[in-house]
């Protein structure tokens, strides 16, 4: 039986008919709309303030509503234990609604009204565009970004953990190629991410003997791709290397499966493909696919199976799983980083200071691996795994240990 990806995707209405819920876990629904979570023990110098600032409702909230539940277990494993120096952390919620325009105002609030001493969030690079001049120039706060991106963002006090374009592309085309695929399409979304992500990429399908057919941009609602997937059966293309999101994901994926082409020998790639992709496009449209990320379910990781363990005793009856397309990783990664710069300025929560210490940091334990911030970059080193969807599960097929980010350095 196929979903109604509309059930799925929360609206406005359903985020504050589950506030009942978010108040019985202890969540307090302030008047502006965000929601806070106050820890529940007290420090004479209050608590450390967390902004969330991420997609609860909107084309991708199954991502953002991952990334916020992420936010409320690290944060809980870290107040279990005593908090960072002592101090518990106070936890700040705000919906970016996949929209930048409704989400500059959110975040503003953020830093002007509960004066949070650093932001995590926002999926998209056209939202973390939008967002990280209220945070980070005129708001003067620290920002950690925790989706996989495009690269190149080497503003200060800004640090990226998630995966950049070589982390994922650098094994994941040379072994696409070596299978056999030559031939490339990239149908894209019209915006920064696929723009550079796919300049970068030909560039390696190139330099490995592969060749680009077909390289089309479209609006993020559009519905209508025939014309495209004929180019890519007429010209013959072995493999589509796909960047177009949601909303306009399933549509394509239905269309292009309907044609026949995967029948026909055709392969797919998606980097932010993971065990949430089911909430954007149907089961049948993601069988066969491969992506390359920092975490799946499949990994044979103490540490990552028993946080994916927490994760699912936290949230129950939870529909958005603990995946690394959708940032939850890099949020969790991001909120340990933190706590791990404040014990290095010995509980100085000043924004210079806690960036500096962020600068050079080695966590043992995370999602997928170890993992540390490069120095002089604002990026994070990580081990990296190629999977192909097999039945709805992700089949590791090669990995990585510690790829570096290549950015900014």
């Amino acid at each position: 039986m196929k979903k109604d990806l509309k059930q799925i995707q929360p609206s406005r209405r359903s985020f504050l008919m589950g506030s009942s819920a978010l108040a019985a876990a202890g969540w307090i629904a302030g008047t502006t709309g965000a929601f806070v979570l106050k820890p529940e023990w007290a420090h004479a110098a209050g608590p450390i303030k967390m902004g969330i600032a991420t997609d609860i409702t909107g084309a991708i909230a199954a991502g953002g509503n991952s990334c916020w539940q992420t936010a409320q277990l690290a944060v809980k494993q870290i107040n279990d234990s005593g908090g960072i120096m002592g101090r518990p952390i106070e936890l700040i919620l705000e919906d970016t609604a996949s929209d930048p325009g409704v989400a500059v105002g959110n975040v503003r609030r953020l830093i002007q009204k509960h004066k949070v001493d650093v932001v995590f969030g926002g999926i998209t690079s056209a939202m973390r565009e939008a967002i990280k001049n209220p945070i980070v120039k005129r708001g003067k706060t620290l920002y950690l970004y925790p989706q996989l991106y495009e690269g190149q963002e080497c503003t200060p006090h800004l640090y990226c953990t998630g995966p950049t374009p070589f982390q994922q592309c650098s094994d994941l085309i040379p072994y696409l190629i070596k299978q056999g695929n030559k031939r490339f399409a990239m149908p894209s979304a019209n915006y920064l991410w696929p723009q550079l992500l796919n300049k970068w990429t030909r560039r390696i399908i190139e330099e490995n003997g592969g060749e680009v057919v077909l390289e089309e941009y479209f609006p993020l609602d559009q519905v209508e791709y025939s014309a495209t997937v004929g180019k890519i059966k007429s010209e013959k293309v072995d493999h589509v290397f796909l960047t177009i999101i949601p909303p306009g994901l399933g549509p394509f994926g239905k269309q292009l499966y309907e044609s026949g082409w995967q029948n026909e020998g055709g392969t797919i790639s998606c980097v932010y493909y993971d065990e949430n992709s089911p909430y954007y496009v149907e089961p049948y449209a993601l069988e066969g696919t491969y992506s390359c990320l920092d975490f799946f379910h499949s990994v044979d990781d103490a540490f990552s199976k028993q946080l994916t363990a927490d994760y699912n005793a936290m949230w129950k009856d939870t529909k958005f799983f603990f995946t690394a397309g959708a940032a939850a990783t890099g949020m969790y990664r991001g909120i340990k980083l933190y706590e791990q710069g404040v014990i290095k300025t010995n509980g100085d929560l000043k924004r210079e200071a806690v960036s500096e210490a962020l600068d050079n940091i080695s966590v043992a334990q995370g999602p997928g691996g170890p993992y540390k911030t490069v120095p002089g970059t604002g990026h994070c080193a990580m081990n990296m795994y190629i999977a192909q969807n097999k039945g709805g599960d992700w089949n590791i097929i090669q990995s990585a240990e510690m790829v570096p980010p290549e950015e900014c350095a």
